[in-house]
């Protein structure tokens, strides 16, 4: 038997768990790999069972959940106690009041479960303890997203009675947003929270709740509101190698990007499971039948600046990778995409689901749609491997960041080409959930709706700083990347 083969074959390239201190160096052993491999088997159910789970025990609303890591003011021990007993009494009320729904929350295909309005607290430790998690400071590692679409203000009821709708001032016009104005995209969207209206009239801006920028044209010399709780939010969708340079010190304070940190994230995809204690599934399938091909890799782009093409030149000494498009040898038009895709489902078992750039957070389509939905593994160079960990499901890729070269990456795809159990364990993760609508603009609604925190503004002292400033993109690898400082402040 071959040693260093055999030593090669127990390492682990996937880091289970959402959060880590730091990367492993790639070169190091990781020898976890089989152990995960037989402790999965304990835990794989069948799709089958993970719907009844969940069907019994969806997700709790984000208000009622308590944040373990957020350390409490000090109070006097009657305070706390007290404060105690009615959080207590409170959510034993409610599990008498409220039995556990049976559906999948509305954000899910055929999802039926709405949201309850938020519970109020007299006591403020009680109110802190409980409340909802939308922003960035109140929940850094999370997008918050389920949070956002599964919120409604304590007051929700009488806000629809009074009939009082939030101005959202969309400043470069309702054309790059395809959408109408007033609150047809609110009503089709079916938002738990719908009490916005969208209008392009700039003569209301300064009566307006929310301003909203977008990163094709953001006029110069933009000011704080006047109006203390009127919202300033700037809008970037691709990564800052790619956007405009823009300078409004303390002027901004929502900012949804693609990343984590982002105010309301927008996320290309967003993987959600129907239970989070089945993230594994048996497959009735081998994705490894009948496929003679190594890695395949479609790509028109031959000049990105975080060096894909010259890795998959390494790469290329070590194992057969086939290139197509402008860059490679073989062509594969527009016009015949779906016949590409489908002579990479039915003949390749790894696929380069390589970014433009390497910026934090940045995943796009070319992971969630061109690899994902596929029937190949991917490999993924772009966003740093923790942001992989927290956006695409458990144990569906290789990152090029786990190992120390192109050439041990290749030996291990050989591995994986010999191993049909251990290339199909890359897709046990498929049933286990879906990529959910983020409904963008019922989150935006929503969250414009918590009056307490528009109480409290949070400002960007330096928005160009907080979106491309050091160690949000670089042009080589992410190992011993260090982490970037905080740049957003309260008023």
């Amino acid at each position: 038997m071959n040693t260093y083969l055999d030593d090669f074959r127990e390492k682990e390239i996937w880091k289970s768990g959402i959060t880590r201190p730091a990367l492993t160096p790639a070169a190091s052993p990781l020898h976890q790999q089989r152990r995960e491999l037989n402790t999965n088997q304990v835990k794989t159910s069948s799709l089958v069972d993970a719907t009844v789970i969940y069907a019994s025990a969806p997700p709790a609303s984000p208000e009622s959940l308590p944040d373990p890591t957020e350390s409490q003011p000090q109070q006097l021990e009657a305070e706390g106690e007290e404060a105690e007993a009615e959080a207590e009494s409170d959510t034993a009320a409610d599990k008498r009041a409220e039995p556990a729904p049976t559906a999948k929350p509305w954000f899910f295909r055929n999802g039926e479960y709405y949201p309850r309005p938020a519970k109020i607290f007299s006591n403020r430790k009680a109110r802190k303890q409980h409340a909802p998690k939308l922003f960035p400071h109140q929940d850094p590692h999370n997008d918050r997203v389920i949070n956002q679409l599964m919120y409604v203000p304590h007051n929700y009821d009488q806000i629809k009675a009074s009939g009082k709708l939030k101005t959202i001032l969309l400043y470069n016009g309702l054309g790059p947003w395809n959408v109408k104005k007033g609150r047809e995209v609110f009503l089709r969207s079916k938002c738990p929270v719908d009490t916005c209206e969208l209008t392009a009239n700039r003569d209301l801006a300064s009566v307006a709740d929310m301003i909203l920028y977008k990163d094709n044209y953001i006029p110069t010399g933009i000011r704080r509101p006047s109006n203390r709780k009127q919202v300033t939010m700037m809008y970037y969708l691709e990564c800052p190698y790619h956007t405009q340079n823009v300078k409004v010190p303390d002027a901004i304070n929502w900012a949804p990007t693609y990343g984590r940190d982002s105010t309301i994230v927008p996320p290309y995809e967003k993987w959600h499971y129907y239970d989070p204690k089945v993230q594994q599934l048996e497959q009735d399938q081998n994705y490894a039948v009948n496929k003679t091909k190594k890695v395949a890799w479609f790509v028109s782009n031959c000049g990105a600046r975080n060096g894909r093409l010259q890795y998959a030149h390494e790469l290329q000494k070590h194992i057969e990778v086939d290139i197509y498009g402008a860059c490679g040898n073989f062509k594969c038009s527009r016009s015949t995409a779906d016949k590409c895709f489908e002579i990479l489902d039915n003949d390749y078992k790894f696929y380069l689901a390589f970014e433009n750039s390497n910026c934090k957070d940045y995943i796009t389509e070319k992971f969630f749609v061109n690899a994902l939905n596929r029937k190949v593994l991917p490999i993924v160079m772009g966003a740093r491997p923790e942001d992989y960990e927290v956006s695409a499901p458990r144990r569906s890729y290789i990152h090029v960041d786990e190992f120390a070269s192109p050439k041990e990456l290749a030996e291990y795809l050989h591995i994986l080409d010999r191993d049909e159990e251990l290339y199909n364990s890359y897709f046990k993760w498929k049933g286990t959930g879906e990529f959910i609508n983020t409904y963008y603009w019922c989150r935006v609604c929503a969250t414009l709706h918590n009056e307490e925190q528009l109480r409290k503004p949070r400002w960007y002292s330096d928005l160009n700083d907080w979106w491309r400033g050091v160690g949000v993109c670089t042009t080589g690898s992410w190992r011993n990347f260090k982490a970037r400082k905080d740049v957003i402040s309260d008023d």
